[in-house]
């Protein structure tokens, strides 16, 4: 059975905020996620990270104990933990490329204090794009 995981952090440091720190979490996530057949999509907004995934429980379960201890992530807040029947995300990992667009077609100022309907009716936003 699938799942989705939506969480929202605080980016530490420059992770979010430099073309390279994207880049290399990108790369990582790429990796990782293509050999644990998960499925995503992240978002950096303003010091934030938004964050969805898709994949079987227990692989899910590994990436958010890794996320919980990367220092690269503070204040981490599951939004949305439930089993899907289908996948809304195609790629291992992709980035949303404008936020603040995505965010303002939401009715959202930012993700800092983003509810689970908000982050769902956002995904939903993302997918009819």
């Amino acid at each position: 059975m699938l799942h989705r995981v939506i969480y929202a952090s605080e980016a530490v440091g420059a992770t979010g905020t430099s073309v390279l720190s994207i880049a290399q979490i990108l790369g990582e996530s790429e990796i990782n996620n293509r050999r644990d057949h998960l499925t995503g999509c992240i978002m950096f907004h303003r010091g934030h990270i938004l964050q969805v995934l898709e994949g079987a429980r227990t692989d899910l379960d590994r990436l958010m104990r890794r996320l919980l201890a990367d220092p690269r992530h503070a204040n981490v807040r599951v939004l949305v933990d439930m089993p899907i029947t289908g996948r809304a995300m195609d790629e291992p990992m992709s980035l949303c490329g404008d936020p603040a667009a995505l965010l303002e077609r939401a009715g959202l100022t930012g993700i800092p204090n983003i509810t689970a309907n908000e982050a769902e009716a956002m995904l939903e936003l993302r997918k009819a794009a």
